[in-house]
C-alpha cells in the first residue's frame, strides 16, 4: 500500500506544481498591473507559463501530428492512423495515405518501450512515409491497463512482435530502434524456427544493446552496480487510485523522467531558465525549438514492472540474448536459425547510451546467415537520437536503409494473368 501512496504523492506533487504555475501566470497577468509595469511581474508570468506547460505535458500522450502528406501529384492527401492489431499492452498501427497507390516497401517500425511514447519516432515516420507503407508498434501506458490483463515482460514483448510480423506477412522490412533491438532479433529467430514463411525480408537494427558488455556505458554500468532487489525496492510502485491500472506494479514515468533529467541536470536547468527569459521578452512561441523538444521529452509513460525488471536482469545482467540463451514461452531461441533475413546494424560514433559495438554484435550471433546478407554502418559524429531522428538519419542513414531494403526485397510479386478472351476470332 505504501507504494500506491508514493505513486499518488508523486502525482499530487506534479499536479500542485502545475497549479502553482497556472496561478502565478494568472495573477501576474492581471490587467490592472499593466498600468504599473514591473519586470518582476513579467518574470513571474513567464515562470508560470513555462512551469504550467512543463508539468501538464508529463501526463499527456503527444499527438502524432501527421495529418496530411503531399504526394507526387502535388496534392495534400489525408493521413489516417489505423489500428491493424489491437492488444492490451500495445497496438500495431498503420499510417495510411488516402488516395495514394500502395507503396512497394512495407515497413514495421518497432518503437521502444523505455519511458517515452512511440510518438518519439514521429520524425522517423515522416521520413519513411514518403515512399513506404509505415506500420508502428504503439505501446500503451501501463497505468491505463487493468491488472486483470496480466503481466507483460520481455517474453510477452517478443511474442507481440512475432504476432505483428505474422500479421504483416513475409514482404515486411523491420526497423527496430534502440531498446527493442535484441528482442526484435529474438522474435525473428523465433519465427525462423516456428513459422519460416512469416519471416520478414530484412531487419535493420538501430542503436540497440544487443550485447551491452561489448562497449560499456553509464547505462550498462548502472545495471551492473545495482542488485535486482535494490531496483525493485527503489524503482517499482503501484499505480494509484486515479487510473484504470490501479494496483498494477510499474516503473512510473515520473520517476523515469527524474532519472533522465538528472543525467544532464545542468543542461536542462539552463534550457528552462533561458525559455523563461525568452517568454519574458516575448521571443518564445508555441512551437519554438524548446517546446517542440520538451513537448515530447517530458511526455512519459509508466512501464510494466515485470518488463523493466526482466529487461535489466535478462538482457543486461545475464546477457541471455548476447549469449544466445534466450527462452521465449519455454522455447530456447537460436539466432543461428536466421538464414534468409538480411540484417543491417546502424550505430552512432558518439552514442553514449548504446555505444558502437553493442548493436553490431547481432551480426556475430547470426552464424547461419551468409555474409552477403549482413551489413553495418557507423555514422560519424552522431549521437543516440541522431541516428534515427536527426539530420544524420535524414541525410545519410535513411538512404542507406532504403537501399538495403531494396536490395533485399526479393522478386516482385507476379501479377495475375488475365483470362483468355474466348470470344476472340
Amino acid at each position: 500500500m505504501r507504494y500506491m501512496m508514493t505513486y499518488d504523492w508523486m502525482e499530487s506533487m506534479r499536479n500542485t506544481t502545475q497549479w502553482m504555475g497556472a496561478t502565478a501566470q494568472s495573477m501576474a497577468s492581471y490587467p490592472v498591473f499593466a498600468a504599473t509595469p514591473n519586470p518582476m511581474l513579467s518574470w513571474m508570468a513567464a515562470w508560470g507559463e513555462v512551469t504550467e506547460r512543463t508539468y501538464q505535458r508529463m501526463v499527456v500522450k503527444p499527438d502524432w501530428g501527421i495529418r496530411t502528406f503531399t504526394c507526387e501529384d502535388g496534392k495534400d492527401h489525408l493521413v489516417d492512423v489505423e489500428t491493424v492489431v489491437e492488444r492490451p499492452f500495445g497496438d500495431l498501427i498503420h499510417f495510411k495515405v488516402n488516395g495514394r497507390e500502395e507503396q512497394p516497401r512495407k515497413v514495421l517500425l518497432v518503437a521502444p518501450m523505455s519511458g517515452h511514447y512511440a510518438t518519439l519516432l514521429r520524425s522517423t515516420v515522416k521520413s519513411l512515409i514518403v515512399n513506404c507503407e509505415v506500420y508502428v508498434t504503439d505501446w500503451h501506458n501501463a497505468r491505463d491497463i487493468p491488472v486483470s490483463e496480466g503481466k507483460f515482460d520481455v517474453e510477452d514483448y517478443t511474442l507481440y512482435l512475432v504476432d505483428f510480423m505474422r500479421e504483416m506477412g513475409p514482404e515486411t522490412h523491420v526497423v527496430a530502434v534502440c531498446q527493442p533491438v535484441p528482442l526484435t532479433l529474438a522474435a525473428t529467430a523465433y519465427l525462423a524456427e516456428q513459422e519460416p514463411k512469416a519471416q520478414p525480408r530484412s531487419l535493420t537494427l538501430i542503436g540497440g544493446p544487443e550485447d551491452p558488455d561489448a562497449t560499456p556505458t553509464d547505462v550498462t554500468d548502472f545495471g551492473r552496480r545495482v542488485t535486482m532487489g535494490q531496483l525493485e525496492e527503489t524503482m517499482i510502485q503501484r499505480v494509484g487510485f486515479k487510473y484504470k491500472g490501479v494496483g498494477r506494479m510499474v516503473y512510473p514515468g515520473l520517476l523515469q523522467l527524474a532519472s533522465f533529467m538528472s543525467m544532464n541536470g545542468e543542461r536542462h536547468s539552463k534550457a528552462f531558465n533561458d525559455q523563461i527569459m525568452r517568454v519574458t521578452r516575448g521571443e518564445a512561441s508555441d512551437h519554438d525549438a524548446h517546446n517542440r523538444f520538451y513537448d515530447e521529452y517530458l511526455a512519459v509513460m509508466d512501464m510494466p514492472a515485470e518488463f523493466y525488471l526482466s529487461t535489466v536482469e535478462r538482457i543486461f545482467k545475464n546477457r541471455e540474448i548476447a549469449r544466445n540463451e534466450f527462452v521465449v514461452n519455454g522455447h530456447k531461441v537460436d539466432m543461428s536459425k536466421i538464414t534468409t533475413v538480411a540484417v543491417k546494424t546502424v550505430e552512432g560514433a558518439k552514442d553514449d547510451i548504446s555505444a558502437p559495438g553493442q548493436c553490431i554484435a547481432a551480426l556475430d550471433l547470426c552464424t547461419g546467415l551468409p555474409d552477403s546478407k549482413k551489413a553495418s554502418h557507423v555514422e560519424p559524429g552522431a549521437g543516440h537520437y541522431g541516428i534515427f531522428a536527426g539530420r544524420s538519419w535524414r541525410d545519410n542513414i535513411r538512404p542507406l536503409v532504403i537501399d538495403f531494403m531494396n536490395a533485399n526485397a526479393g522478386p516482385a510479386p507476379k501479377k495475375p494473368r488475365k483470362p483468355a478472351n474466348k470470344n476472340a476470332a
